[in-house]
């Protein structure tokens, strides 16, 4: 089943992000290698695709997992939740409608 990880990111988090990514990134590759992963990006925190100094809000990754619990594992193994830089973070299963 999918599930959609929904996170927010703590106010001034940029840098640990910036820092952080390459070890993100790399568990979204092993699910997208997977035929796993269904879509993922951050959030912008301002109406831009290039928020500069303004950062990101948060997240959001829409993947394949074997239940609710797996999905919660997997999002609470983030490295962006380990340095931080996730405040919160929500699993929620998601039924894909279109296209």
């Amino acid at each position: 089943m999918l599930y959609a990880v929904i996170a927010t990111d703590a106010p001034n988090s940029l840098q640990d992000r910036l820092a952080t990514r390459p070890a993100h990134l790399a568990r979204l590759e092993q699910l997208k290698n997977e035929g796993r992963l269904v879509l993922a990006g951050p959030h912008p925190a301002i109406d831009s695709n290039d928020p500069g100094e303004a950062g990101f809000s948060g997240s959001l990754v829409v993947a394949e997992f074997g239940s609710l619990e797996a999905a919660q594992q997997w999002a609470d193994a983030d490295p962006y939740k380990a340095a931080g830089v996730y405040v919160n973070v929500v699993v929620k299963p998601f039924k894909k409608v279109l296209p």
